[in-house]
């Protein structure tokens, strides 16, 4: 069977697009590796009306709404390799089954790349955050830390102090110049240049930020910002141009959600260098749309 669509990537931007293509009559496949970027996180918030829920109640309930439409469908697998093929694309799965779509929207996400600090990975999306915007309000009023990942790290230790008194730990990755120590007393950000050797969970309420000599830093939570990369070859494979953002990659797409190659769309993070729930919500239910209207009118 070829599908009308095929959506690789079954978390918000593909179930998203999925819902879409499957309104507008169409035969819809969700391939989905049941690897959701947001799976460290207990809560998420700021996703209009499901504001404090599990990213996992979310997915699973988006997921019951897609499967309502006859012409939908969800499996699970990992796409591995994609390809042009007679009249749209072949995708091939890693237990070998090949599928074949007119349209392919690319909702793969990315992979965060964190920093090399002892118990860090451990604390990832509960006390090391990355986006205030999503967890800021949760921890604020308390000391937070900034962990620095790059010259980025900057302007994150000057946003988060919107959100409480903020030690910005350069980690001997980075000192700012006399400009940037300005701009960080204006903010009341105190520096601490100190090499981070590790962070431990002391309670429910304080991270201990460990530093080289010995000294402890405790705050309520640790922000970073970490390096991500694409979580799968396919745009790749397919030719697909990229923007280099200060963090990652980010496949090109107009307004549309159209890559570079004619039939393929794409969506969520692995499209856009601003992440988050809505955005790629936003972003599939455009790709499901565009993907639909080119099969009307080519």
């Amino acid at each position: 069977m070829q599908y009308d669509v095929i959506a690789v990537g079954g978390s918000f931007a593909g179930l998203s697009a999925a819902m879409y293509a499957a309104r507008g009559r169409r035969n819809v496949l969700v391939i989905d590796a049941g690897e959701p970027r947001n799976r460290f996180a207990e809560h998420s918030h700021g996703f209009f009306g499901q504001d404090g829920r599990s990213p996992s109640a979310i997915l699973d309930e988006a997921r019951r709404q897609v499967l309502a439409y006859p012409s939908a469908k969800v499996i699970a697998g990992r796409a591995d390799h994609a390809s042009a093929a007679a009249g749209g694309f072949e995708v091939r799965l890693d237990n070998g089954e090949a599928v074949e779509a007119k349209r392919l929207i690319l909702a793969t996400g990315v992979r965060d790349i964190l920093p090399d600090v002892p118990g860090l990975a451990g604390l990832w999306g509960r006390k090391v955050l990355h986006c205030p915007y999503c967890h800021g309000y949760e921890v604020a009023g308390g000391p937070l830390g900034v962990l620095a990942t790059g010259p980025m790290s900057m302007h994150q230790a000057e946003l988060i102090s919107d959100w409480g008194k903020v030690t910005f730990f350069g980690n001997s990755l980075f000192e700012p110049d006399a400009e940037q120590m300005r701009a960080l007393e204006r903010r009341r950000v105190k520096f601490e240049p100190a090499k981070v050797t590790g962070l431990e969970e002391d309670g429910s309420a304080t991270v201990v930020v460990g530093l080289e000599g010995g000294r402890n830093v405790r705050v309520k939570a640790v922000f970073t910002a970490p390096s991500n990369e694409i979580a799968s070859p396919l745009a790749d494979q397919l030719g697909c141009a990229f923007n280099e953002g200060p963090l990652g990659r980010a496949i090109v797409v107009d307004d549309k959600q159209q890559t570079s190659i004619p039939g393929v769309f794409a969506a969520g993070d692995v499209a856009r260098m601003m992440h988050n729930i809505a955005f790629a919500v936003s972003g599939g239910a455009m790709a499901g749309v565009a993907a639909h209207q080119s099969l009307v009118f080519g």
